[in-house]
C-alpha cells in the first residue's frame, strides 16, 4: 500500500504543499463541501497524482473520526496538512471557535493517534496569532493542554470574554501553535513531527474575502507597509512546508513558522507601530 497524505482542507494551501510533497503517494483530499474535494482530486489527477476525495467538518468529532478511519485504509497516514479554517469575516465568534480551535485540537488528537512513525504534520495557522498581546502562563497552558471536548469550556473563551470576531481568530490562531507545541511531544512517541506555519496575507479566496470585506483597507495598509510590499502566494507556503515536512526538516518539531513579509516586524516597529491594546488583523 502507498504512504497516505491527508489534506484537511482542500483549497490553495493545503493543494500547494500537496504537490510539492504528494508525488508517489495516495493523497485524501478533503473539505466541508465534496465539491471543492473532487475539484481539486480532478486537477490533482491531470497532473499525474494518484488522489481521492472526502467530506469533513472539522468542528464534528464523528466526522474527523469517519475521515481517519477512511484514511488509514487508503495506507499508513504519512503525511497530515492542516489548512481548514474560517476567516474574521466569514463567520460569528462560535463558529470560528468552533472550526478554528477546537476543530485544529480534534484533528491533531485524532490523527496523532495513528500516524505513522516517521510520519511528518503541518497546521496552518496565522500570523493574527503573533499580534494577540500575551496570554498569562495558566491561559497558554490551559489552550495547549485541555482536552479537546473541554476547549471551548475554558472561562476566557465565553460570551463576554472575547471581544469580536478578530480577537476570535486571533486566540485560536495562539491556540494552534500552543497545541501544535503540546502534540510534539505526543507525536514524538510515535516517532513523528508536527509544526506550525503562520502565513501572512496570502492571495487565496478566503484572503480575498478579507480584502473585499470590512476590514479591507486594513489589509490593503498591512502589505503596503511590510518589508516585503506584496501579499504573499500559496506556493510560497508550500516551500515552506515541503522543508517542514521533508527529510531536511526532520530536527523541526513543536515549532512555529512565522513567514508574512515582515507585517509582524512593521506592526512592531515600523511605520504602522501600535500600542499592545490596538493591534489586529
Amino acid at each position: 500500500m502507498k504512504e497516505t497524505l491527508v489534506v484537511v482542507g482542500a483549497g490553495q494551501i493545503g493543494q500547494a504543499i500537496a504537490r510539492r510533497i504528494g508525488v508517489g503517494k495516495q493523497i485524501m483530499l478533503a473539505s466541508l463541501r465534496i465539491e471543492e474535494a473532487e475539484q481539486a482530486v480532478e486537477l490533482f489527477r491531470h497532473a499525474g497524482f494518484s488522489a481521492t476525495a472526502a467530506s469533513v467538518d472539522v468542528s464534528s468529532r464523528a466526522s474527523v473520526s469517519a475521515l481517519v478511519e477512511q484514511a488509514c485504509q487508503l495506507g499508513p497516514i504519512t503525511g497530515l496538512i492542516h489548512a481548514a479554517g474560517v476567516s474574521p469575516s466569514q463567520a460569528p465568534v462560535a463558529a470560528i471557535l468552533r472550526v478554528d480551535l477546537y476543530g485544529t485540537a480534534l484533528v491533531l488528537e485524532l490523527f496523532g493517534n495513528v500516524m505513522a512513525s516517521g510520519g511528518s504534520a503541518v497546521v496552518i495557522a496565522s500570523q493574527s496569532g503573533h499580534r494577540l498581546p500575551a496570554l498569562s502562563q495558566q491561559q497558554d497552558r490551559l489552550l495547549a493542554l485541555t482536552p479537546t471536548e473541554e476547549l471551548l469550556q475554558l472561562d476566557f473563551l465565553q460570551p463576554g470574554q472575547v471581544l469580536d470576531t478578530l480577537h476570535a481568530y486571533q486566540l485560536s490562531k495562539r491556540a494552534n501553535s500552543l497545541r501544535v507545541m503540546a502534540e510534539a511531544v505526543r507525536w514524538g512517541q510515535r516517532g513523528a513531527r508536527v509544526n506550525t506555519i503562520s502565513p501572512g496575507i496570502i492571495i487565496t479566496p478566503l484572503a480575498n474575502d478579507e480584502l473585499n470585506g470590512p476590514r479591507g483597507a486594513g489589509y490593503r495598509s498591512m502589505i503596503s507597509a511590510s518589508p516585503v510590499g506584496r501579499a504573499g502566494t500559496p506556493d510560497e507556503v508550500g516551500h515552506v512546508a515541503a522543508l517542514l515536512m521533508g527529510p531536511d526538516g526532520t530536527f523541526i518539531t513543536g515549532s512555529d513558522i512565522l513567514m508574512d513579509g515582515g507585517v509582524t516586524s512593521a506592526f512592531r516597529f515600523g511605520d504602522i507601530a501600535q500600542p499592545v491594546a490596538q493591534r489586529g488583523a
